[in-house]
């Protein structure tokens, strides 16, 4: 008896954990925090909030959660992420462990639901796929019922994508699947490391950039908007599948679903710098710094950077002074390296005049 409640009072303390950094995710700036975090404080000075435009996996906003946070990504699946990681929403971490562990012990063998009906011996093997759809349905049916709260409910749904990422059949993204049949790694979910102190003020948005740059006022705006052609939605649409839970139709050798308003103007050489015009001249904010990598020169014309320097210091000069910092830097490239040694990471700040 005395065994069992020394488990049941040191279960956090037994459950394994994950941070925001533990995903491979495309133009992931994890390995450049402390380059932007030197920039920030040199540059700008005391600031006491910071506005992440384009949040991926969030791993900016992380580097700032002792200031007042607003993060804003199109992508549900990476607003899924944000509540679990900068909402200030309270927390069970005793009953997240519970419902955890359930999943992870949970027998799939005879379960028979949407993931396993399209997606069976593509990203993962069938057994796989039964798993993470009975996971992902009752997380659902838990929200819904009011047995977990919303962040609680992101929570464990970031934790179902960090597990599918460890163990899917591809080359870090869903574009497409290695077709050789070896399946590896168990499903296993873990817990967030995420019970760490947050301003109460944080704002979490799913939403264009462009339609609510003028909604918020911060110090400092971060803009890491897409380099080039590919698009999130068509790199990670299993996990948009996942996250929003519609059960769409999906088609193709790939089983990707309708993405098409998911896609980024960003991502088109027509409409990149004139999208990015808009954004710069509406947001409030002290300072605009904006992390552009010149992908150096690809053999992929896809590859390429869609926007180019004079157009960026072009736009931010409109709002005030412009500075360029620059650092060697090779991105997640998913395996295959079109990488030259001219590939650089830049941070465009200016100063927005008053």
């Amino acid at each position: 008896m005395q065994k069992i409640e020394w488990l049941e009072a040191n279960l956090d303390f037994l459950m394994e954990y994950f941070n925001i950094n533990n995903r491979r995710y495309l133009g992931n700036k994890y390995k450049l925090l402390d380059w932007i975090k030197l920039i920030v404080n040199e540059q700008c000075g005391d600031i006491e909030s910071l506005f992440d435009v384009f949040s991926g996996t969030g791993s900016v906003a992380s580097a700032f959660t002792d200031k007042r946070l607003v993060v804003n990504d199109m992508m549900y699946s990476n607003y899924m992420a944000a509540l679990c990681w900068f909402s200030s929403q309270k927390i069970d971490h005793s009953k997240l462990a519970d419902i955890i562990n359930f999943y992870n012990d949970f027998n799939a063998l005879n379960e028979t639901n949407y993931m396993s009906e399209n997606f069976s011996n593509t990203y993962f093997d069938e057994l796989t796929c039964k798993k993470i759809g009975f996971v992902r349905e009752d997380i659902e049916e838990r929200f819904a019922t009011g047995r977990i709260n919303e962040r609680e409910r992101a929570s464990l749904i970031t934790s179902l994508f960090y597990a599918m990422d460890r163990i899917s059949h591809t080359c870090g993204h869903y574009d497409s699947f290695i077709r050789d049949g070896k399946y590896t790694g168990i499903l296993e979910l873990k817990m967030p490391s995420n019970d760490y102190l947050l301003n109460a003020e944080n704002q979490i948005f799913c939403a264009d950039s462009n339609t609510i740059a003028d909604k918020v006022s911060v110090d400092v705006a971060y803009l890491d908007p897409p380099y080039n052609s590919r698009q999130y939605c068509d790199a990670y649409h299993l996990l948009e599948n996942v996250a929003i839970w519609n059960k769409p139709e999906v088609f193709g050798v790939a089983k990707k679903m309708d993405r098409t308003k998911m896609k980024s103007k960003y991502c088109k050489s027509i409409e990149a710098a004139k999208a990015l015009d808009e954004l710069v001249m509406k947001l409030d904010c002290r300072y605009i710094l904006l992390s552009y990598n010149n992908n150096g020169k690809k053999l992929q014309v896809r590859s390429n950077a869609k926007m180019t320097d004079e157009e960026i210091v072009d736009t931010l000069s409109k709002r005030g002074e412009v500075k360029v910092f620059t650092t060697d830097y090779r991105g997640f490239d998913a395996g295959k390296s079109e990488m030259n040694k001219d590939n650089q990471e830049r941070l465009f700040l200016c100063s927005v005049n008053k």
